[in-house]
């Protein structure tokens, strides 16, 4: 009996330093998941203003929006308001003029309330910019302030249907007639589709190759200019999309100018869909909390130590994804090659995390329940990797 009551009291005692071993385990990963970690004053005040934003004006509205695949036209110019509608756009045509590790953190606090509708704003912003940083000064007073206050809507337009990560095989033309051009082709899995005003189309002008590929902004009610049937999908669903059709030589643009012989921007564009992962992070890092919280409840160690590396996963791709924004930023020669790492590496990672976290489910019985916010964090994280670029293509980078 004396050694059983010796034996119960050890338990007891190792009990109580596990939980508080635990407490404090806890509190260290709160704070390495912390994403104001190595921010500046500036850049954790715009996070903060993006992260109230997104939990006031997005997350309480995320499951009706992904429901009914509705395009959120009137919160989205809420966020224009704050300076998210050209984030990294000049501000001589109003936009923020703000860094491409700035656009990251934004973007991945704004993912936090409704990953789907901040894809769409990243694509957004990337159309803006591309008018911005190609575009003639006419093309940029023209298009640019009304897309950063988003009183406008911009969608870009390269995948085809035979054409998908090689971007470079494109067979959407524009030929010169006068002093404009003629459009023939068709444009698939457009974000914004329908919606939009402003189309960045990318088109060959020239002959095979990257070189021979130039970009022209089409507007909505051009002659000739058609959209197919809204996609029904599994994730992203209120970044509306769809395809479009060009009329055999109806469309008419005089709008080019923008990478006039793409000669390898393709790749250049490319990198800045970096954004998307981004978005990934915010997803997973909401999620992330809400099964921090599931785990400390339960003190099931087996299951803090799954998300023990959960935690190490979400900040490795940050990391890697701050990493790449600065480069592409400095405009440095290791920018692409950091920029396909990282996506590369986050679609994998945070996949992984977003399928540890429905184990958390299995194992209190409630992995059949509908969720709308852990079905919005389950399906998004790997969708991007169709949208973007296949995850072998980055491999070749």
């Amino acid at each position: 009996v004396a050694m059983l009551r010796t034996g119960s009291r050890r338990l007891g005692c190792l009990r109580a330093a596990l939980q508080s071993l635990a407490q404090t385990d806890h509190r260290s990963i709160t704070f390495c998941i912390d994403p104001s970690l190595g921010l500046n004053e500036e850049q954790k005040g715009f996070q903060k203003v993006a992260f109230d934003f997104a939990a006031r004006e997005m997350a309480p509205n995320m499951a009706e929006w992904d429901q009914k695949e509705l395009f959120p036209v009137d919160v989205m110019r809420k966020a224009a308001q704050l300076g998210f509608g050209g984030i990294y756009v000049r501000t001589d045509v109003g936009g923020s003029g703000l860094s491409r590790l700035d656009t990251s953190v934004i973007f991945e606090a704004l993912a936090t309330g409704c990953t789907s509708t901040t894809a769409y704003i990243s694509i957004h912003n990337m159309c803006a910019w591309m008018i911005d940083s190609f575009g003639n000064e006419e093309q940029r007073h023209k298009f640019c302030p009304p897309l950063c206050t988003m009183e406008k809507f911009a969608s870009y337009c390269l995948t085809e249907p035979g054409a998908g990560s090689d971007a470079a095989s494109l067979l959407t033309s524009a030929k010169r007639q006068g002093d404009h051009y003629i459009l023939n082709g068709s444009k698939a899995f457009i974000s914004g589709g329908g919606e939009s005003d402003i189309y960045v189309v990318m088109c060959r002008t020239g002959g095979s190759g990257p070189k021979g590929i130039s970009c022209i902004v089409v507007e909505k009610g051009t002659p000739g200019l058609s959209f197919g049937k809204k996609e029904k999908k599994v994730s992203i669903s209120s970044a509306i999309m769809r395809s479009s059709y060009g009329e055999p030589d109806k469309v008419v643009a005089d709008n080019l100018g923008l990478m006039e012989g793409f000669l390898g921007q393709v790749i250049r564009i490319g990198v800045h869909s970096i954004y998307i992962k981004s978005l990934q992070l915010g997803t997973i890092h909401a999620f992330y909390n809400k099964d921090f919280t599931s785990v400390r409840m339960q003190q099931q160690f087996y299951l803090q130590f799954q998300l023990a590396d959960m935690a190490t996963k979400l900040v490795a791709s940050r990391l890697m994804i701050r990493t790449a924004a600065v480069a592409l930023q400095e405009e440095r020669e290791d920018a692409v090659a950091l920029c396909s790492m990282a996506k590369l590496f986050v679609t994998e990672e945070c996949f992984t995390v977003s399928d540890r976290s429905f184990a958390f489910l299995r194992q209190t019985g409630s992995s059949c329940l509908r969720d709308p916010e852990r079905d919005d964090s389950s399906r998004d994280p790997y969708p991007p990797e169709a949208l973007k670029e296949s995850l072998w293509a980055l491999r070749m980078r």
